[in-house]
């Protein structure tokens, strides 16, 4: 099995994490990604809705290997009485899984202030106890306070932000004893990889025995992100976590071959190339079946009506949509299936 190169990655992971881009507000991070890609020598176009797509070269047969860095997060509904903001949800975002999270708020005219996502009311010592039991919704019982001394809603507006306005949640990363806990995990860890194999094939000078094409998409989490795919496309092979608990064989520590999601199964005779090349390569991994909420991009191709076929592999990783958790040796699997698998040599 090939040898991840764990600063590179985790050096790109937090440089991903560091620019904000919640489902929508992709201009940052494609910009970033676009330079990182020269940087690294490969010719790099980006489609008109933000996609970036990496030519690593090859011939033939095309792969699109897939991993999303689109965020979910909140937008601003509408400012309340007192200042605060009322907010709704950019994918698939729970309000237990947000409050007293640290955001900043994008305006339209690129302003960014900071707040904190709160209970209304917000202090436990003066809540009647009927309030303090429940959990409320982002209609009713959440609110975004923000770090300025305003307590009207025209005051809010006076600094500029308004209905529509984008909100990113603090990613809050941190490692300790190879666990990796962090928001978004899901799935820029997936995109730090791909940028690691990409400089892996630049320094050794690997040949690809087919075309290969990496596509960092940026609509995943609300369903379309890889809706169009570059002409060619036989194949596409998603990167994305691999949700952990109750009956799922998938683990922290290692890389998991998808079977099916909640949408489909996955591609027979592809899924079996991934074994075989997880076996070839000596990775730890498990095969898993995610039901009933996930889908991947590689789904979202299969549903826009593209004559392909679909696979997904990803790390095992715990508490998705919240403040996520995997581990470095799931990265380190992840990375050997791919390379292996993209290779088949290794």
């Amino acid at each position: 099995m090939l040898a991840l190169n764990e600063q590179y990655c985790m050096e790109q992971f937090q440089k991903l994490l560091d620019i904000d881009s919640t489902t929508g507000m992709f201009r940052a991070i494609q910009e970033y990604l676009s330079e990182e890609i020269g940087r690294l020598g490969f010719p790099v176009t980006v489609s008109h809705k933000g996609g970036v797509i990496a030519d690593l070269g090859g011939e033939g047969n095309t792969l699109a290997v897939t991993a999303h860095v689109d965020d979910i997060g909140l937008m601003v509904r509408y400012i309340n009485d007192d200042g605060t903001l009322n907010v709704c949800t950019v994918g698939g975002l729970y309000p237990v899984y947000t409050v007293t999270e640290n955001v900043r708020i994008h305006t339209r005219d690129g302003k960014v202030f900071t707040g904190t996502v709160c209970r209304t009311p917000n202090s436990v010592h003066v809540t009647e106890d009927e309030l303090r039991r429940e959990l409320g919704d982002f209609d009713t019982n959440v609110c975004v306070v923000l770090d300025e001394p305003v307590s009207t809603a025209a005051q809010t507006r006076a600094l500029g932000i308004e209905t529509g306005d984008m909100i990113a949640l603090d990613p809050r990363f941190t490692v300790s004893n190879g666990y990796i806990k962090s928001r978004f995990i899901d799935d820029k860890a997936c995109a730090a990889v791909l940028l690691a194999a990409m400089k892996e094939i630049r320094d050794k000078q690997y040949t690809l025995p087919r075309r290969v094409l990496f596509y960092f998409s940026v609509y995943e989490e609300i369903g379309h992100g890889t809706s169009w795919l570059p002409e060619g496309v036989q194949d596409i092979l998603a990167i994305d976590i691999a949700p952990t608990g109750d009956r799922q064989t998938s683990d922290e520590r290692k890389v998991s071959v998808f079977c099916k999601d909640s949408r489909y199964p996955y591609h027979w005779e592809m899924t079996n190339e991934l074994r075989a090349a997880a076996i070839r390569a000596g990775v730890d991994y498990v095969m898993d079946v995610f039901t009933p909420h996930y889908g991947s991009d590689g789904d979202t191709s299969i549903a826009a009506g593209w004559d392909v076929r679909h696979a997904a592999i990803g790390p095992g990783t715990s508490n998705s949509h919240g403040y996520e958790r995997t581990h470095m040796d799931a990265l380190k699997n992840t990375y050997g299936l791919l390379m292996s698998y993209l290779l088949g040599e290794v």
